[in-house]
């Protein structure tokens, strides 16, 4: 009879109990012998560093990552003076072309007899704490300009009223086939242009405070698609929805989340100019982990896609810097206000380019019951 306290023996024990527990490793685990070649490879290091089980084992360590030399480097060393060596930071594994930040530590294999027989190397994806780390820094920028923008905004505000009331009484003093007409109709539109900047910019700075309540995510996205597909008139743009039927309601500001969902949407359809398909997909992150120690949790992510020009790899890192904006008539701060709405609903936004075939945003939010 078995004990709550000891481990279930499986058929063949205790070598497949413990090959079953190397298995069900969430972090990747390749040994490696003296000789050098890799003796043990579990589900997660095929994944994390895309080669199979097949594929390694048997092989030299050296040949399979032959162009980590940061890995190299460490499995020799703890091979020949038995200490563990860490590196959290500094390492990445690109050898199938994939580049993914890995955390990595490499331990000596000892036998009881104190001889060393190899190593043990563990790598675990940190793709998602790095992406998180940038979100973190990015709202960092974006509270210390919010703070800058708020005072200029209140000191713009006041002196540019009195400029367009004044352009105003001056329109109504010249007759109407004046040419200075002109000139005052352009003085009120400029005005009214900085006017939307700076309410904008007060959205940036001075937060509303979220008003939660639950939110059909797919009769949000409906409504902004079949408003948009009435919005393109003549332009060939075809519109493609994939939706998880089995997502709930999330807890989140359905004005905001509107606004957030409608800017992305008119963005994509604005880049494809005459023609292209929008995609909007949307699907459950079962296993998605916002920081190093929280617990994973499950997200709801809602991908906007379109096949237009793409975004130029220079311009990807800027996107969400205010200000920055490749339209003519653009204020450079729509995506700003998109990445603090996410933000706030302790989400993520994460955009893929490929120049010449399209962009991507996809949008995390937390799926609460």
């Amino acid at each position: 009879m078995h004990t709550p306290d000891c481990p279930r023996e499986l058929p063949g024990a205790p070598g497949d109990y413990f090959a079953t527990v190397i298995d069900s490793v969430g972090d990747g685990v390749i040994v490696v012998g003296t000789d050098g070649r890799i003796t043990l490879y579990n589900p997660a290091a095929e994944e994390i560093t895309g080669f199979s089980r097949r594929q390694a084992l048997g092989t030299t360590f050296e040949k399979l990552f032959s162009v980590e030399t940061p890995l190299l480097e460490m499995v020799a060393k703890t091979i020949r003076t038995g200490i563990t060596i860490s590196d959290h930071e500094n390492v990445v594994v690109r050898s199938t072309g994939k580049i993914s930040p890995v955390a990595v530590t490499c331990y000596p294999l000892i036998l009881p007899n104190g001889e060393n027989i190899g190593a043990i190397l563990t790598l675990k994806d940190i793709t998602y704490i790095r992406e998180l780390e940038a979100a973190v820094r990015q709202a960092d920028r974006l509270s210390t300009l919010g703070t800058l923008a708020a005072g200029l905004a209140h000191e713009v505000k006041n002196p540019l009223g009195g400029i367009k009331g004044a352009a105003q009484l001056l329109e109504r003093e010249l007759p109407d086939n004046s040419d200075m007409r002109e000139y005052t109709s352009v003085m009120i539109r400029e005005t009214e242009r900085i006017d939307r900047i700076i309410r904008e910019l007060l959205d940036l700075a001075s937060p509303r405070g979220l008003k939660l309540s639950p939110v059909n995510l797919h009769r949000v996205l409906g409504d902004i698609l079949l408003l948009q597909q009435q919005a393109v008139g003549p332009r060939d743009i075809t519109f493609t929805k994939q939706f998880d039927p089995s997502i709930p309601d999330i807890m989140a500001d359905e004005e905001m989340v509107t606004r957030l969902l409608l800017n992305l949407i008119r963005n994509a359809i604005d880049a494809m100019g005459e023609s292209g398909r929008l995609t909007v997909v949307s699907r459950v992150l079962s296993d998605y982990r916002m920081t190093q120690n929280e617990r994973n949790s499950r997200m709801v992510a809602i991908e906007i896609s379109d096949d237009g020009p793409g975004i130029p790899a220079g311009d990807l890192e800027n996107i969400w810097t205010p200000f920055f904006s490749t339209k003519s008539s653009g204020t450079g701060l729509g995506l700003t206000i998109c990445h603090k709405i996410v933000a706030e609903h302790r989400g993520m936004i994460k955009v893929e380019s490929d120049q010449g075939h399209g962009t991507k945003f996809t949008v995390l939010l937390p799926l609460v019951q």
